[in-house]
C-alpha cells in the first residue's frame, strides 16, 4: 500500500486550497480502498454542509442534510466514530436520502468524522457497490482525514460570518 501522506502535505502547502487538497483526498482515498462517490461535509450545528463532492450533479457543493439527532449522528458525530455501512441496509439505515444513494448503485459506505478539539467537525465520505468496503479499509483512510482540519475551520468560520 502507498503512502499517501507525504504527497497530501506536500499538497496542503501550495496554493488553490481547499479545493486542491479535497481532489488529492479523492484520488488518494480512489487509491488506498476504492470509491465511486466521495464527499467532504463540515458540521455546523445540527447540519452537515457538503463543501467537495466528486458527483456534483447529484450531490452539489454547499448541499446540506441535518443529521445531528439521527441514529448516525450519534455514532458518527457525537460519538465521533466511524461508519462502516457493507450494504444496502447500512444505507437505509444512516441516510434518509438511501433512495439516491441506491439509484446511484451504490450500497456501502466509510463516514471518517474530522475531530478537533475533542469534537467532530466534519466527516469524509466515500461510497462504492454493495459489499464494497470492510473493516480493514478503515484505517488507511482515517488516517488521512486530520488533513482536512483547517479547510473545515474555514468552511465553518466563513458559513458563520455570513449568518
Amino acid at each position: 500500500m502507498t503512502d499517501h501522506l507525504p504527497h497530501l502535505l506536500t499538497t496542503l502547502a501550495e496554493p488553490g486550497q481547499p479545493t486542491r487538497l479535497y481532489k488529492a483526498l479523492e484520488q488518494a482515498t480512489a487509491e488506498l480502498v476504492g470509491h465511486k462517490l466521495f464527499t467532504l461535509l463540515y458540521v455546523d450545528g445540527q447540519d452537515v454542509a457538503r463543501v467537495y463532492s466528486s458527483k456534483p450533479a447529484e450531490y452539489p457543493v454547499s448541499g446540506r442534510k441535518t443529521m445531528g439527532e439521527t441514529p448516525w449522528g450519534n455514532l458518527v458525530l457525537k460519538g465521533r466514530k466511524p461508519y462502516l455501512g457493507r450494504d444496502r441496509e447500512g444505507i437505509r439505515w444512516a441516510f434518509f436520502d438511501h433512495a439516491l444513494i441506491e439509484s446511484m448503485g451504490l450500497g456501502s459506505v466509510i463516514n471518517i468524522p474530522i475531530l478537533y478539539d475533542g469534537e467532530a467537525i466534519g466527516t469524509m465520505n466515500l461510497l462504492d457497490a454493495e459489499q464494497h468496503y470492510r473493516e480493514e479499509h478503515i484505517a488507511p483512510v482515517e488516517r488521512l482525514s486530520p488533513l482536512l482540519i483547517p479547510a473545515f475551520l474555514e468552511a465553518r468560520a466563513a458559513a458563520r460570518a455570513k449568518s
